[in-house]
């Protein structure tokens, strides 16, 4: 977790992985979040979709919304592919008669073939990776939360990945990624925040972030 250590007088310490962040977005923004390991990146994309509590303050979200965050994260591992479709659009909100309709578009992206009749703790790293993309994208959230690391593997799929995420985009829905690659902010997003030590250092266009997270990188 990113952040600092400080001493609570007692024998343990407290760990704060974000501290004060203030940060808002509306439809059409495609925010990126960087910053150096630690920063606290994940963590925030966990606050932001609603897998971690924060301590202090609040989160409000509006609109239905998907995170893609940690391929473990919704699966459930004795059950097949298939029936981690239906269980995921179950919990979102979906009708069965919804979720059936979108398993052609599933089946078509992750490439799984008679894999998704198999047990998700039958797969690699990779394919739950895609199956839980793919799930969470056809979902048509109005907002993404996605860790871009999590795009590994082939470049076939991180470029279909990114292709698919364009396309949410295009129907004015909220991205907001976390990324160690500039080039992916750059391709992506409209906007950005800088996170250092769990803080938020700067927030704005897209080249005026990476300007200062390369200045800091140079001190």
């Amino acid at each position: 977790m990113g952040g600092f250590i400080r001493s609570t007088g007692r024998r343990s310490v407290e760990i704060c992985a974000l501290d004060n962040i203030n940060l808002s977005a509306v439809d059409g923004d495609r925010l990126g979040i960087i910053g150096q390991n630690g920063a606290g990146k994940t963590t925030l994309l966990k606050v932001l979709a609603g897998i971690y509590k924060p301590q202090s303050g609040s989160v409000r979200r509006t609109g239905r919304t998907a995170a893609v965050i940690n391929p473990s994260i919704g699966l459930s591992p004795g059950l097949s592919g298939y029936d981690n479709i239906e269980n995921i659009g179950l919990l979102s909100g979906l009708a069965l008669a919804e979720i059936h309709a979108r398993i052609p578009d599933i089946e078509e992206f992750t490439e799984l073939g008679e894999f998704l009749s198999l047990p998700v703790e039958t797969y690699s790293a990779g394919m739950r990776t895609r199956l839980a993309f793919a799930v969470a994208t056809s979902l048509n959230p109005e907002i993404l939360i996605a860790d871009e690391n999590l795009a590994t593997g082939d470049a076939h799929f991180v470029q279909r990945a990114k292709a698919r995420m364009r396309e949410m985009m295009d129907r004015s829905s909220i991205l907001v990624i976390a990324s160690h690659g500039l080039s992916t902010i750059r391709d992506l997003c409209n906007r950005a925040i800088l996170l250092q030590h769990g803080k938020l250092v700067a927030d704005g266009p897209v080249e005026d972030v990476i300007k200062k997270y390369q200045e800091m990188q140079a001190q």
